[in-house]
């Protein structure tokens, strides 16, 4: 229908006047343009996106940590019990995209490994921006810097949107505008 409907006005084409043809010449293009916006639109809906969902299964569900000790960022007690700056940043966040929270305590080694295959959804432990580890997780940008090192957590690779997420949450605890 619609290359039958072509056909015939691409038939009359030479009979119509200069006005009439740039007019539908206009048509065309604000047509193109409006179901191009359209799509982009849709599209730009879904970035930051998760490769793997990270940030839509941790809301409202479990949020699982893993912790390096490196105190004061981090530190456990003989009781199994986690505290340091970076654990109550976390436990805020958890509360922000109301999730339970469940720890993994091992060194940053063991812990980038385990984030590579996603069995964690965020490293703590005093990391730097210079952290060895950074073909394994993806590192937020710093949101501290002490003593000439950058702070950052580590999230897993190719998970955009749940990177973000915290990312915009540790700028609005810190104060910090995005």
């Amino acid at each position: 229908m619609l290359f039958s409907a072509l056909s015939s006005l691409l038939s009359c084409w030479p009979m119509l006047g200069r006005m009439t043809r740039l007019l539908l010449v206009k048509a065309a293009l604000l047509g193109a343009a409006t179901v191009l916006l359209s799509s982009c639109s849709t599209i730009s809906a879904n970035i930051p996106a998760d490769s793997a969902g990270t940030l839509s299964r941790v809301e409202d569900g479990t949020l699982v940590v893993g912790v390096s000790e490196h105190p004061p960022w981090t530190e456990v007690s003989d009781q199994g019990e986690y505290s340091g700056s970076e654990v109550d940043l976390i436990r805020g966040f958890a509360e922000h995209v109301n999730a339970e929270i469940e720890w993994q305590q091992g060194p940053e080694s063991v812990l980038a490994e385990r984030i590579k295959n996603s069995e964690v959804d965020v490293v703590i432990g005093g990391l730097t921006d210079s952290s060895p580890w950074s073909s394994h997780m993806a590192l937020t940008r710093p949101y501290a810097e002490i003593d000439g090192e950058k702070m950052v957590m580590g999230t897993p690779l190719g998970e955009n949107a749940f990177l973000v997420e915290l990312e915009r949450y540790l700028a609005e605890e810190l104060g910090e505008t995005q």
